[in-house]
């Protein structure tokens, strides 16, 4: 079973508007509401592609209901802590002349929920993966992803990590099974403008150094980097297209390697499945679907276990 936590979920109000004005009154040309939370866009893009996975994390009040409803609808499971008061955040996304978002706070989580979590996430064994992505509220410890992989190492659970900065190095110890920096995380992890191939080969070797098993390097439209546990270094261009989202687009790309690898077990294809899983969800006003994921691959859909 793949697991994904999500400590700080949302409900996405995504908003198109002609020009935006402020000051002004703005109306809408087209709204929508989605599921938010860098956990739960991998949960559903797991569930596109087949993959059985369950959501964890917090919920609160109407938000929070309404949030689980929706994943439940796009065939993921859950299995979120009720929070006794609070409601879950409300993330606006605005896309205009310019592409803007207002991020809610959140409920406030306490020690005792966070101790629920725990309790679940040990149960948890050598077959199943953990997905840890997104920042953590200002309520919690910033070394909860520590506690989390410091608690589960003895179990050998592959963990996966979509983090920033500190709270990403300091899980480096506890050697997870992937990491997925972008180009500019990677330099701002160490404090340089990286800017060549060499560099990010450079740099992304650094963090397996330090114990990382797979770093996937996100470029943006120039498709990715893997350094893999083999010792290959291997490129994918992203397929051609027009940007119209990038909101999810990194977290389609983790989601779309752990199918590729769970399904084939080659790294090369994880990579590719990765890529065009990005790719694919930039390319549209949400997450992608599966056909249009399918739509992205360099090979025929069977060879990826899909």
């Amino acid at each position: 079973m793949i697991y994904t936590v999500t400590f700080n979920p949302s409900l996405d109000y995504v908003i198109q508007i002609e020009n935006m004005e402020l000051g002004r009154i703005n109306r809408t040309k087209k709204e929508n509401i989605y599921p938010g939370g860098k956990g739960n866009n991998v949960s559903v893009i797991l569930s596109n592609l087949g993959l059985e996975n369950r959501a964890l994390g917090f919920k609160a009040g109407f938000t929070g209901e309404a949030m689980e409803e929706m994943l439940k609808e796009y065939g993921c499971q859950t299995d979120f802590i009720s929070l006794p008061e609070g409601n879950s955040r409300i993330n606006v996304k605005i896309k205009s002349n310019k592409e803007s978002e207002i991020n809610g706070q959140g409920p406030e989580i306490s020690k005792e929920a966070v101790e629920q979590l725990y309790t679940k996430l040990k149960s948890l064994t050598p077959d199943d993966v953990l997905v840890l992505a997104g920042s953590i509220p200002d309520t919690l410890p910033k070394d909860v992803y520590e506690q989390i992989m410091g608690c589960l190492t003895e179990k050998e659970v592959r963990v996966v990590v979509d983090a920033t900065g500190e709270l990403l190095k300091k899980v480096l110890k506890y050697k997870p099974f992937l990491i997925k920096p972008n180009q500019y995380e990677l330099g701002e992890l160490f404090g340089v403008n990286i800017q060549t191939e060499e560099e990010i080969i450079e740099y992304a070797g650094k963090l397996q150094n330090m114990g990382a098993v797979n770093v996937l390097v996100s470029l943006a439209e120039k498709g990715a980097l893997l350094l893999s546990e083999d010792g290959k270094i291997r490129k994918m261009k992203p397929p051609k297209g027009r940007v119209v989202n990038s909101v999810g687009a990194g977290d389609s790309m983790v989601a779309g390697f752990l199918a590729g690898y769970l399904n084939t077990k080659d790294y090369e294809k994880a990579l590719e499945l990765g890529t065009a899983a990005g790719s694919a969800t930039a390319f549209v006003s949400w997450l992608a679907t599966k056909e249009e994921i399918i739509g992205k691959l360099v090979r025929p859909a069977s060879e990826y276990g899909l």
